[in-house]
Parts: C-alpha cells; sequence; structure tokens
C-alpha cells in the first residue's frame, strides 16, 4: 500500500515560493527547501521531482498570489487613469511594506532562469501576457472613453507600464525608499496623456 503524502503541499509550495523569492532559483539550496517547509528531502523530491518541479509549483504560486489578483483589481473598470495610479502605488506600498528586499519571482526567472529552461520561460511568458493583456485592455478602454490620450498605441502603453512594474520591483530590492520609488510611479503616468 502506499504511503500518503504526509505533509501540506499548499504550505510547502508557499514557503518555497518566499524562498525563491528572496534568494533566488540559484541561492536557494535543497538543504534551504527542507529547512524553510519542513518538509524531508525525499518527500520533496516524491512530491515534485525535483528542486526545479518545486520551483515552477512555486511560479504558479506566485501567479495566483500576485498576477491573478492584480488581473483581477485592472478588470473591476474603474476609471483608467486612476486605476493604473493606483496599481503603482499599490506596487510601491508592496516593495516598502515588505522591507526584505525580496524580489518578484517573475523577474528573477526572467534573468535567471529562461535562457536555458523552456518550462521556465513558458511560465514567465505566460504570466507576462496575463498582465500585459489586462493592462492593455484599461489603457485600450480609457483612450475609448477619453480619459487618456490617443496619442500612443496602447498595446505599447500596456507594455510600457509593465516594464515599470517590473523596474520598481529591481529597484525596490536594492532600494525600497518611497518617495525614489513613487516619482517613478508619478513619472511613468505622464506618457499615458
Amino acid at each position: 500500500m502506499a504511503r500518503l503524502r504526509e505533509f501540506d503541499t499548499e504550505r510547502a509550495v508557499e514557503a518555497a515560493m518566499n524562498a525563491f523569492c528572496r534568494n533566488g532559483y540559484d541561492g536557494t539550496s535543497i538543504q534551504d527547501l527542507v529547512d524553510v517547509t519542513g518538509v524531508g528531502r525525499g518527500s520533496l523530491y516524491t512530491a515534485f521531482g525535483s528542486k526545479e518541479g518545486l520551483y515552477l509549483a512555486a511560479m504558479d504560486r506566485y501567479r495566483e498570489h500576485y498576477a491573478q489578483p492584480l488581473v483581477e483589481v485592472l478588470r473591476q473598470g474603474a476609471p483608467g487613469r486612476e486605476l493604473l495610479r493606483e496599481v503603482l502605488v499599490a506596487a510601491v506600498d508592496d516593495i516598502v511594506r515588505d522591507g526584505s528586499r525580496r524580489a518578484c519571482m517573475i523577474v528573477g526567472a526572467a534573468v535567471g532562469r529562461i535562457a536555458h529552461d523552456p518550462q521556465v520561460a513558458s511560465h514567465v511568458q505566460s504570466t507576462t501576457e496575463l498582465l500585459e493583456e489586462a493592462l492593455y485592455q484599461v489603457v485600450a478602454e480609457a483612450q475609448a472613453n477619453g480619459e487618456l490620450s490617443k496619442e500612443r498605441d496602447p498595446r505599447n502603453l500596456a507594455r510600457y507600464l509593465l516594464a515599470t512594474m517590473h523596474g520598481l520591483r529591481v529597484m525596490g530590492s536594492i532600494k525600497p525608499d518611497r518617495e525614489s520609488l513613487m516619482a517613478v510611479a508619478e513619472t511613468a503616468l505622464h506618457p499615458l496623456g
């Protein structure tokens, strides 16, 4: 008779996600994962197959906790400029509140893993496309309603805003100073017209 898994998989993935966000893939050892999850090495391998398998599960969790809720906020139908400003301010507040200089898992994966890991590249691409599409819908609707200038292509503005959000995460991991980050966020809104 097969032995039942004796640990909370969801809690283990959450703990692993936090470790990967703090230290990156290469900076997180199997022993680190054993320590933060409280799950033995053999059990982790049985449940996830490998460190990479746990990393992919952590990327899925990151998408659930950070990307999906952001998409839901963007779909609320609030006035475009106001909504985009709120999203940037919320990103800054999250960065500053965190205080541990925890990096964005998507940015970390894009920088450190996608060049040699097609599965990670696929995860990063699908999450990025999800966010870009949600931003695009807000910008396009705001342009159609006259809230934003139609001078610039809405798809390019969505990509610009996404790059700004990722850039804020990078800057915040270096120096989580609210005043500096808010200056970037406010400046990012100017090209919207």
